[in-house]
């Protein structure tokens, strides 16, 4: 399969190039949260068709993968291409960069073709693994892939009407999955991963599917999701927000402790 990821590395910098510019013109970085979701949809379709094979368990996987990517680039693409608000990591960047941004930006959509490639791996050997027919891990999979689906649209929406309401400027939410962590939006994004885990037991490959949930766990607790994250609600909603994160895990869903 050299010739696939070959392939896929060339034609993903060629769309990352043209994201690229459309994004830098149109002034919307924030498109490049898009092409990696996006991106990832396409590389697991395109590796099916470059295959040639089609079992029951490879088309599962192929399906589970596709309703997440559609899922994601849909919200991403509405929330941060579509609005009218400019994300702070973006323009942080920006200004820390200063002439250099035009070219590290670039950089930066570039980089979510080695990522797509990244996350690719478990969710290929998860394609490869099984047999025509389901395995009792195959269910495992699907019911892991449809908890987290449910559960971070849920988070999604109950956060959205929450700070669509003006009422509730300036605190916190903590309705829902709201109430037993601070990111459960990122905790249902994490469990997603281990989907490919289950779909790929018995696989000689098997170790490899374990790159999904430990990078996702480390992109989102240490570098592109948690901290931000953080920092801006701390300066939002400051003292309110600090006693948040005082009674409320971050990642893991537990029940809130008194502080």
């Amino acid at each position: 399969m050299a010739a696939y990821w070959i392939t896929f590395v060339l034609v993903g910098c060629m769309c990352a190039t043209v994201a690229y510019v459309w994004a830098w013109r149109a002034q919307c970085i924030a498109v490049v949260d898009v092409v990696w979701s996006f991106g990832l949809g396409l590389g697991a379709m395109a590796y099916v068709l470059y295959a040639n094979v089609f079992t029951v368990h490879r088309l599962m996987v192929l399906a589970v993968l596709l309703v997440w990517s559609l899922r994601l680039s849909y919200y991403l693409f509405s929330n941060r291409v579509l609005s009218a608000k400019k994300d702070s990591r973006y323009l942080a960047l920006a200004s820390h960069w200063g002439s250099a941004a035009k070219r590290n930006f670039y950089g930066v959509f570039l980089a979510q073709v080695l990522l797509m490639a990244l996350f690719l791996i478990p969710v290929t050997v998860a394609l490869d693994a099984g047999s025509d027919a389901l395995a009792i891990l195959d269910y495992l999979g699907l019911a892991i892939a449809l908890i987290s689906l449910l559960g971070e649209t849920l988070s999604d929406r109950i956060l959205a009407a929450f700070r669509a309401d003006p009422a509730n400027a300036g605190q916190v939410c903590r309705r829902g999955p709201w109430r037993y962590c601070r990111h459960p939006n990122y905790f249902f994004e994490w469990l997603h991963w281990w989907a490919y885990v289950f779909f790929a037991w018995g696989s000689s490959q098997w170790a490899w599917s374990l790159i999904g949930p430990v990078a996702m766990y480390c992109f989102l607790n240490y570098i592109t999701g948690i901290p931000h994250a953080e920092r801006v609600s701390l300066q939002a909603r400051g003292a309110a927000y600090r006693h948040y994160q005082q009674t409320t895990n971050a990642f893991f869903p537990w029940i809130p402790h008194r502080h």
